[in-house]
């Protein structure tokens, strides 16, 4: 081919072409499985920080959307012989060192923490990603489990609250009580429905 602007565009047009082609067929193979994974994450999620349950978190999940929020958030209740023991809460905030973060966080009927799962986050390895143990440890006031907003100040105790910050990490520790605060909103307002 000689080489002129006609062709080098046709070129150009062509390998686009081809590429985008290509591009729509693995994500068309992997869209699926891709779901999935998700929904089996969710699903071990809501297992492994609610109390135990016999129902379908799932079929029965609510969106509430928190008083004072613009966004609603699944609430996913754990029942045991049709009584409501706690539900799953999938919450969120943007406000991490590096944007947004995901975290289910489980709550017995009485709305004390009965766990979590940070299912999405993109801050610092090594400082801000340690928000999974961090928040598990007991020592010091490092444990969100056990607690509950009704008995314990949700915030780090730089802001005069009852939780350790991480290391050099503040920003991610004041995110992810801020999405935990969210979801014990949600988890109220579905309480009290």
């Amino acid at each position: 081919m000689k080489s002129s602007l006609l062709n080098m565009v046709l070129s150009l047009g062509v390998i686009t072409i081809v590429a985008a082609a290509l591009l729509s067929g693995v994500y068309s193979l992997t869209k699926a499985p891709i779901e999935e994974a998700n929904m089996n994450k969710q699903v071990e999620a809501i297992s492994a920080v609610t109390p135990q349950f016999d129902n379908d978190p799932v079929a029965e999940a609510v969106e509430i959307t928190p008083a004072g929020e613009a966004i609603a958030l699944k609430v996913f209740p754990a029942r045991q012989g049709g009584e409501l023991v706690g539900a799953a809460v999938e919450s969120y905030t943007n406000t991490g060192f590096s944007g947004l973060i995901k975290v289910i966080y489980g709550f017995d009927a009485n709305g004390t923490i009965t766990g979590f799962a940070v299912m999405e986050h993109a801050e610092t390895p090594g400082l801000g990603a340690k928000m999974d143990e961090w928040f598990r440890d007991t020592t010091g006031n490092r444990s969100i489990i056990g607690r509950s907003s009704a008995n314990d100040n949700l915030t780090v105790s730089k802001d005069g609250g009852d939780i350790d910050a991480i290391t050099a990490a503040t920003i991610t520790s004041r995110a992810f009580l801020d999405a935990l605060k969210r979801a014990d909103k949600a988890f109220s307002q579905y309480s009290a429905e």
